[in-house]
């Protein structure tokens, strides 16, 4: 099983853009395309714990990447994870760069972020889609586990500072780019967002300033969600039904 979170993609920008997203357009052909209406606000670190742990933000507890002035780290927030529960079971599992903490989170992968995981200059954007695409098909073609879960953090980083110019479809392509070469491993794909976007006005919650150090946010999060699945029977209606999802396949009724 192949899982591709990608932050932040929206369906405003895909569908519009298929002509020129093949792998996209490939992946909806072969499988099933749905909206994900977030019942939780669409917080990134809170969302993506929910993911994959299968619990509500209220369960789980973890709400941003920083709390009582301290970065929270993956060892404060009381939860296991699926990567902890199927590898008890014996389940190989390597996890690439799931964002609910920074920098994002690995489990039995060695791997450096650019910009310790929160890069804001394109090029730097650029460089780290590139280096985790090819540290993801390195590990999807010589250590072939039986779960692996990678997440790009690309588009929220440009969308926040960019929305609504060329450099947001640039990018979606080269993120389609990253998706053509790893799909082809695995025949069984679950593609999500953790949130839509939409332009800062018309944000129905607000998750950033106006202005910030980093300059002014044009774009903000949006609570529909991309979903993809190709060759997945579970029905995710929310991001913890991935949880749910990956746990029925690997462990059945347990």
């Amino acid at each position: 099983m192949l899982v591709i979170g990608i932050d932040g993609a929206t369906w405003d920008i895909i569908e519009p853009n298929l002509d020129k997203l093949e792998n996209f357009r490939k992946l909806i052909q072969e499988g099933k395309k749905s909206t994900i209406n977030l019942s939780q606000k669409p917080w990134s670190p809170s969302v993506w714990c929910s993911m994959f742990s299968g619990k509500s933000p209220e369960e789980h507890g973890h709400r941003d990447f920083v709390r009582n002035g301290e970065v929270v780290r993956r060892e404060d927030i009381k939860v296991d994870f699926i990567w902890d529960i199927l590898q008890e079971k014996g389940v190989s599992v390597r996890v690439l760069g799931v964002p609910f903490v920074i920098p994002p989170y690995n489990f039995n992968v060695d791997f450096e972020f650019v910009a310790n995981g929160v890069p804001v200059e394109i090029g730097e954007i650029e460089k780290d889609l590139e280096n985790i695409t090819e540290k993801a098909e390195e590990i999807l073609s010589k250590e072939k586990p039986e779960v692996f879960i990678v997440v790009y953090t690309t588009l929220d980083r440009v969308c926040h500072l960019h929305w609504g110019e060329p450099v947001v479809l640039d990018m979606y392509r080269k993120l389609d780019e990253a998706l053509g070469r790893l799909i082809k491993h695995d025949k069984e794909v679950i593609v999500i967002s953790d949130h839509g976007f939409c332009d800062y006005d018309k944000a129905p919650v607000r998750t950033l300033p106006r202005k910030t150090p980093r300059g002014e946010i044009k774009g903000d999060h949006h609570p529909d969600a991309v979903l993809i699945t190709r060759n997945v029977q579970y029905q995710i209606k929310q991001p913890e039904d991935v949880f749910f999802a990956l746990k029925e396949k690997y462990m059945g009724g347990e």
